[in-house]
This record gives structure tokens, sequence and C-alpha cells, in this order.
């Protein structure tokens, strides 16, 4: 929307990662997941440590969902910055609201739909569920909790990435 100055009907053409692709985007092969926290492009905690650490060597701009829930306008101007962008606040207003969960989780462009069953099922999993945040609460037992924070702790322990679980 920052790209397209809030025009939402060029923002429906087509899903983000064709209008802009980016590294993470681009799949690899059938999607495959194991305990060990694999995902399409290897271990979680090496993606996300190694895309942390190109920092030091490349521009790159990182926000957290977290953030984006708590504090919107203030999370898009980092990206305004980031693109040396300036947008009135009436087009700010409207990214603000057109990039919100609720209206995301009904473009088709954003949420995956347009996707055949075979690609992506969702009535197996939506791609877009609730937008909560701390929604994992629900999903994992105590003990669950525990095993992943002892997990977490021990493989992210050298770097400086910290996450938070909650607003």
């Amino acid at each position: 929307m920052i790209q397209h100055d809030g025009d939402t009907e060029k923002c429906k053409r087509a899903t983000t990662y064709l209008r802009h692709p980016f590294i993470e985007w681009v799949l690899p092969g059938p999607f495959s997941s194991d305990t060990n926290g694999k995902l399409l492009w290897g271990c979680w905690y090496d993606h996300v440590k190694g895309w942390w650490d190109a920092k030091e060597n490349h521009c790159i701009l990182y926000l957290f969902y977290e953030d984006l829930k708590e504090d919107p306008k203030r999370e898009i101007q980092k990206v305004l910055q980031f693109l040396e962008k300036d947008l009135e606040n009436v087009v700010l207003d409207k990214i603000i609201h057109h990039t919100t969960f609720e209206i995301m989780k009904d473009n088709p462009m954003a949420n995956y739909t347009f996707q055949p069953p075979a690609v992506m099922d969702h009535s197996i999993s939506p791609f877009m569920r609730k937008g909560t945040v701390g929604d994992w609460k629900n999903h994992f037992t105590v003990a669950q909790n525990e095993k992943f924070d002892e997990d977490y702790r021990k493989k992210m322990s050298r770097t400086s990435l910290t996450f938070r679980m909650e607003l």
C-alpha cells in the first residue's frame, strides 16, 4: 500500500509476494516440517538468527507483529522512513485501516484464499486465523510451553534478538 500510495485497487491486482518478491517468499519444493523446527527454508532458529545477523551487512528493516498490533501507525511510519517515502496523513490513515488484520483477512490477495485447496487447504487451517497476540496460550499446555521456552533459550542464547510473546 505504501508503494502504491494507498491505492487499494492496485494492491488487489496480485499477491504481496508477486508485487514485492522477497527471498523468504521463494518456496523450495514441497513443505516439510518436523519436531526440530524445520520449515520451508530449514530450521526456524537458524533462519531467524541468520536474517537477524544479516543486518550487519545489509539494509534490512525488522518489524514484529506485536509491535504492529500495539501501534500500527508507528510501525508503518518506520516502513515509510525505511523506504524514504513521505505520504500525507489521509493516505497514512487509509493504509493503517486497510492493513488491519480484520480487513486483510477478507482480502483474497492477503489471505491466500485464491489458492486452490491442493496448494493451501483453508478447511484444515486458514492462512490468517485470529490476529491476536498470545493465542499460543490457547494451544500449548503448560508443559509444552515450558519445553518450548527451554528450547528457545538454548537455541537463541547467542543472539540479541528478542521476541515479545504478549502485549
